[in-house]
């Protein structure tokens, strides 16, 4: 592991932790002695998205978080906490094989919003459910109410 500040080879890890998947190690450079951190996770194996239309792309967890992250913007959720349910959506749609739904993907999105904040899941589903109108709101707003 290369050095991000000297550049130098060598660096000893003081310390690591497993977090759900995920090993992060805080490194020592045995030159300048600055200290970083790096985060290793297993790369998985290919996963394609099926479209509305057919199409099939490569699952991209950095779009999913930029779609949770918008719904959950000026919402009091811990960054901690979208990690945690990023990793807990990605393991379960990777559970369900190598080709995967978008509709399947948006519900479980969905079901995780619900769990942590009303308002972050009807932004999302304003969006994921192709809301048209006042109504549309109204009768998503009404299923949380029950």
């Amino acid at each position: 592991m290369k050095c991000p500040y000297c550049l130098h080879e060598d660096t000893k890890v003081i310390d690591k932790r497993d977090f759900e998947g995920m090993a992060r190690r805080r490194r020592e450079c045995l030159k300048c002695e600055k200290r970083f951190n790096t985060h290793e996770r297993v790369e998985r194996a290919e996963l394609k998205v099926i479209k509305k239309d057919e199409r099939r792309e490569d699952f991209d967890v950095e779009k999913l978080k930029r779609g949770i992250l918008t719904a959950c913007e000026k919402r009091p959720i811990s960054t901690e906490k979208i990690d945690k349910m990023l990793i807990n959506i990605e393991n379960k749609i990777r559970m369900k094989g190598k080709e995967v739904k978008a509709d399947f993907i948006g519900e479980i999105v969905s079901k995780e919003l619900r769990k942590i904040d009303n308002v972050a899941y009807i932004r999302f589903a304003s969006v994921y459910k192709d809301f048209t109108d006042l109504s549309d709101f109204k009768k998503e707003i009404k299923g949380l109410l029950k």
